[in-house]
């Protein structure tokens, strides 16, 4: 036992302490493969591409492969290396992300394109995935079949994401299906890489990764709300960022429904950059406004689909588990 605390949703008093524990020193194991595998023979290279690991995380997509192997083998050796495979494969994507976002931190800290320039960024991320690439070589094409086409999703989600809505699309709708792309299919696919790996009953195998998918829209609607509503970094982000940024989430879409004349002023802010004075404005403005408990309406939808598919799932810890975390990404959002 090497002692180490559980953190995050793990640390509820409502989750299995034995099955925390054993997940949190698996979790270990993990953060030794990361930080191994992106070691490359330039300094300057190993300084990028640690650079997002060293500045912490959830580490929320690698739980999902753990806990998901709960409903099989969780023993099977290849557990660690498919969890360092999808949280690499995320970090991979926050270098671009950063980059195309033009952001200055990441996860409190200066974001690479910031410190090293979007050229080394942009080399880092796909640097970065390379090494998951390699690890995914030795799992077996399935894997490597699995994760191209969770790829080819999380792109697809950032096409979609930068080339804005087509005319005639429903913002909202498309909004919800960039969510789909660049969000819950690695979470779902975290799930699915778990219960695979640990060799689990096949309709179980598509049940968690159904929970998993309506959990990861669950997660990325609760961040949204997060950002409107918080008080404080909880998001991992100054509150107002989106408003700030003139970035269109959950509650500003339901805001910009309306039609009543007293929300002329609040829509007039929406959707476009906005000075220090203007975000508090429009944050104080939305807070209050019905959108928001529209927008948390839809969020425990989604986190309802989840909890539907984990009902059908065996009895047990990890059932019981996957069910907390469903409470938490709603409660996280207030």
């Amino acid at each position: 036992m090497s002692g180490a605390v559980p953190s995050g949703f793990l640390a509820l008093p409502s989750v299995d302490a034995t099955l925390a524990q054993e997940i949190q020193e698996d979790l270990e194991r993990v953060e030794e493969t990361l930080r191994s595998t992106v070691a490359a023979s330039d300094p300057m290279l190993t300084e990028a591409a640690t650079h997002l690991l060293s500045a912490g995380g959830k580490r929320f997509r690698a739980t999902l492969v753990l806990l998901a192997a709960r409903f099989g083998d969780h023993t099977r050796p290849e557990l660690v290396p498919a969890a360092a495979v999808v949280e690499l494969t995320h970090v991979a994507t926050l270098y671009h992300d950063d980059v195309m976002d033009e952001a200055k931190m990441r996860r409190g800290e200066p974001s690479a394109n910031q410190r090293w320039g979007n050229s080394i960024a942009i080399l880092t991320g796909d640097f970065v995935f390379a090494r998951a690439s390699e690890i995914l070589a030795d799992l077996g094409t399935d894997a490597v079949r699995l994760q191209a086409q969770t790829f080819g999703r999380l792109v697809q989600g950032q096409i979609l994401e930068t080339s804005g809505p087509p005319a005639g699309t429903d913002p909202l709708q498309h909004y919800v299906q960039v969510i789909a792309d660049k969000t819950a299919s690695l979470i779902a696919s975290s799930a699915r890489f778990g219960a695979t790996f640990a060799d689990a009953d096949p309709k179980v195998i598509e049940t968690i990764t159904r929970a998993c998918d309506a959990l990861g829209m669950a997660f990325q609607l609760s961040d949204d709300i997060l950002d409107v509503a918080s008080e404080s970094a909880e998001s991992g982000k100054t509150p107002g960022t989106d408003l700030r940024e003139g970035v269109l989430t959950l509650p500003m879409f339901h805001a910009l429904r309306s039609g009543a004349p007293e929300d002329a002023r609040l829509r007039s802010l929406l959707g476009r950059p906005l000075d220090d004075a203007e975000t508090e404005e429009a944050l104080r403005l939305l807070r209050a406004h019905s959108a928001m408990a529209t927008a948390r309406a839809d969020l425990n939808g989604w986190a309802d689909l989840a909890r539907a598919e984990l009902a059908t799932l065996p009895d047990g810890s990890a059932r019981s588990a996957f069910e907390v975390l469903c409470d938490y990404v709603v409660e996280r959002s207030g």
